[in-house]
């Protein structure tokens, strides 16, 4: 069991930046990392991803140029780096752990955590 806490949400203006960070009650270095976000009325939807060796990363369209995602493993620690958001990032964010290699769909994910708000305004 691998408990995930994120935190570093909150509120931003568009053009702003944030840093979420995801900590896990253990090791994490067997899964693959992942952020997911869902905003009121939508499914959740992939953001980014990172393997289990930071040796590849993987990003939605939507935020590919613009946030990047990195894991200190030591530290039990996956982190999303989100610069120039836009009021269309506004959800709820959520980290994620999955035994699988880099997988897109929610349904592969076997740990997540509560969710952290992020809210831009324009």
């Amino acid at each position: 069991q691998v408990q995930l806490v994120e935190s570093g949400g909150g509120l931003a203006q568009a053009g702003d930046s944030l840093r979420l960070s995801c900590a896990a009650s253990g090791p994490i270095i067997a899964y693959t990392m992942s952020w997911f976000r869902q905003a009121p009325g939508k499914e959740r939807e992939f953001v980014a991803a990172i393997n289990r060796l930071d040796t590849s990363k993987l990003y939605a369209d939507s935020v590919k140029g613009r946030f990047t995602i990195s894991r200190d493993s030591a530290k039990n620690t996956v982190y999303l780096q989100m610069n120039s958001l836009k009021t269309e990032d506004t959800a709820v964010y959520y980290c994620a752990a999955s035994g699988i290699y880099m997988p897109k769909g929610p349904t592969y994910y076997n740990y997540w955590g509560q969710g952290t708000q992020v809210t831009v305004s324009s």
